[in-house]
């Protein structure tokens, strides 16, 4: 199974026809996707859902509704499964700047409990407030025993992937806030250790690991906050990990984990 994670930017816009070939390009099992700005017609879901293969009804594509930004704006996340969903729901608390898709499917005849979602941009509190919230949904025997994965732009570094010493010093110069200074790692830290394994640090299928260069000209740093993140049990049926160049697309690339 193929699990894939794509933040496509304001619902992708006059981009769309690009986001269509590249999801169909990588023709995901199952696919999250973030800022899926006015989508609430269904039409765009429906095309990525044919995009990859995927019927496109209720069984298949979920809109998860997003809770309004300031400015009115809902980033909605949707997920897409070309295997049947045994269940979904859609989680909108107000302890979350967007939402939680929650989708339970079969992987080889065993319940696979998929968690896709997009936090908090522009603090790492909140991130961490949010993350608290997410994993209060996971009950530890069943994340322990099970297959889980959490898949989404959770807008927060991971001391695990290779930033430089100077990290705080361009983070500066980029005129990027949103992680701190010095950057903490706090949200992903306290996801790992609950548990969770980021597929692209255990398996890279090749060297990029960056998903979004952030700053501005003359002083950009590469970030990743795109993660595929595996229990246990689903870690150690993990063939491969890989980020995939959207070029222009995006203002991030997608990232896919490969389980058996």
């Amino acid at each position: 199974m193929k699990i894939m994670t794509f933040n496509i930017l304001f619902g992708g816009e006059d981009r769309f026809d690009a986001i269509l070939a590249i999801a169909a390009a990588a023709r995901p099992d199952l696919l999250v996707l973030q800022e899926c700005v006015g989508w609430g017609d269904g039409a765009r879901l429906r095309a990525v859902a044919e995009a990859i293969g995927a019927p496109s009804g209720e069984r298949h594509a979920v809109l998860g509704r997003a809770n309004p930004r300031p400015n009115g704006r809902r980033n909605h996340v949707c997920v897409v499964s070309r295997a049947p969903l045994v269940e979904a729901r859609v989680h909108a608390p107000e302890a979350l700047a967007h939402c939680l898709v929650e989708v339970e499917l079969s992987l080889a005849g065993e319940p696979l409990v998929v968690l896709g979602t997009h936090l908090n941009a522009g603090s790492e509190d909140r991130r961490l407030t949010e993350a608290r919230w997410l994993l209060s949904l996971v009950p530890p025997e069943r994340f322990a025993t099970g297959l889980w994965a959490l898949a989404g732009d959770l807008n927060a570094l991971s001391r695990r992937d290779p930033y430089p010493a100077d990290l705080d010093a361009r983070l500066t110069a980029a005129g990027i806030e949103k992680y701190g200074s010095p950057p903490r790692f706090d949200t992903m830290d306290t996801i790992e250790a609950f548990g969770w394994t980021d597929a692209l640090r255990v398996r890279p299928g090749a060297a990029r690991w960056a998903t979004a260069l952030r700053g501005r000209p003359g002083a950009q740093v590469e970030t990743r906050t795109d993660y595929v993140l595996l229990s246990p049990r689903l870690s150690g049926r993990l063939a491969q990990a890989h980020v995939i160049d959207v070029g222009a697309a995006s203002d991030h690339h997608a990232v896919v984990a490969e389980v058996a």
